[in-house]
């Protein structure tokens, strides 16, 4: 039987986690200690099939170790989303019948790491165009050439998973691939340094025609909306996984405001300040807010799991979740700043860190604006030209 979330991630093994973050984060270096921890206990293998040697895990299941790993370290969590975010939508697409990725799921077996080298700074298309040039080789191989930024894991990825567009032909294409980190055409940048997510070290790739073997361009689509199944696992996986990640850091920052205000106590009435109605409303609230995210999370991610049919309110209802839990994460993090006293401005105090940590869902797509657009569009219908 696989592992359950609560054997894959014990207590004792997020303890070891939750300790190490704040070194990270205040020398800007990646968590590889975690990052070691994560392989030995089989994490990275989550949606590999048992037979391959991983866990099976559903899409479901993986939202809830997300949300266990990110109360323990936000951007080691944030940071090994990216793998699962390949090895996720390989296994949508399998479950689907595309076996086009069935390659991703072997190779993570035998222990291989996916970077996602898709976001490009002012593609407000994200998906559907791309600013990085893929240039066709007579082998049916690629070259892709362009800079693509928030690359996490850029440490330790072994394959990215990148694309361009291909302007060659009579009609523009969307060409997908991986590339290989022992193969030369692209170097890393070292320049994340950020206000939060600082462990995720998602340095800028550049580029710089990095070929992708023909037998590892896996797509090949029109510029524009598309409705094809890889959209749709990648869209959801990351939507969904990314949702987990920050539904864990309001979590933990939840359980943080309970244990400062029954600590903190009032010189005035000599009680906690759990006794105080005003503080009480403020954690109530929080809390409210929590119980509100756990159930929509885990009811889309069993949707994908089971093959829903939710038809042209897909999109809608994935933008949706990752903008619930990114600003509920974010409102519920302050709730627990304004209960737990001035300690917890200082550096290097846990909520000081997610305070900052937390901010980084506004950046991640789809961003407000982008999914109310998505959102209007499924239930209005598209504005008039």
């Amino acid at each position: 039987m696989p592992a359950s979330v609560e054997e894959l991630l014990p207590d004792s093994l997020l303890e070891t986690i939750r300790g190490r973050a704040a070194g990270y984060d205040e020398a800007n270096s990646f968590f590889h200690e975690d990052f070691a921890d994560l392989v030995e206990a089989g994490y990275l293998k989550m949606f590999v099939p048992e037979e391959d040697g991983g866990l099976g895990y559903s899409l479901e299941e993986a939202t809830r170790a997300q949300m266990r790993l990110a109360g323990a370290a936000p951007a080691t969590a944030l940071a090994v989303n990216m793998h699962l975010v390949w090895t996720g939508v390989a296994s949508v697409l399998k479950a689907r019948g595309d076996n086009s990725l069935d390659y991703v799921l072997a190779e993570a077996g035998r222990g291989e790491v996916f970077g996602f080298g898709v976001s490009e700074a002012g593609n407000d298309q994200v998906l559907f165009d791309s600013r990085t040039v893929a240039a066709p080789r007579a082998d049916g191989g690629y070259e892709f050439t362009g800079t693509k930024v928030f690359t996490s894991l850029s440490p330790a990825w072994t394959r990215l998973g990148v694309f361009g567009r291909d302007d060659s032909g009579e009609a523009p294409q969307l060409v997908w691939g991986f590339i290989d980190r022992d193969k030369p055409g692209y170097r890393i940048k070292d320049d994340w340094n950020t206000l939060g997510m600082r462990a995720s070290q998602s340095n800028t790739t550049v580029l710089e025609g990095a070929v992708a073997a023909p037998d590892r361009i896996f797509r090949k689509l029109p510029v524009g909306p598309n409705p094809d199944v890889l959209i749709f696992g990648i869209f959801a996986c990351f939507e969904i996984l990314l949702s987990s990640v920050y539904a864990g850091i309001g979590t933990r920052a939840l359980d943080l405001a309970v244990e400062a205000v029954h600590r903190r106590r009032s010189l005035k009435t000599g009680k906690s300040y759990a006794q105080d109605p005003d503080i009480r409303w403020r954690v109530a609230d929080a809390a409210l807010a929590m119980d509100g995210l756990y159930p929509q999370l885990a009811s889309i991610a069993l949707d994908v799991d089971t093959l829903a049919d939710h038809g042209g309110l897909w999109f809608a209802k994935l933008a949706g979740i990752k903008i619930r839990a990114t600003e509920t994460a974010k409102d519920v993090v302050e709730k627990a700043v304004r209960v737990s006293g001035g300690g917890g401005y200082f550096r290097g105090r846990e909520l000081e860190r997610l305070y900052r940590d937390v901010l980084a869902g506004l950046y991640h797509p789809s961003d407000n604006e982008s999914a109310h657009s998505t959102i209007a569009t499924a239930w209005l219908g598209p504005l008039d030209d």
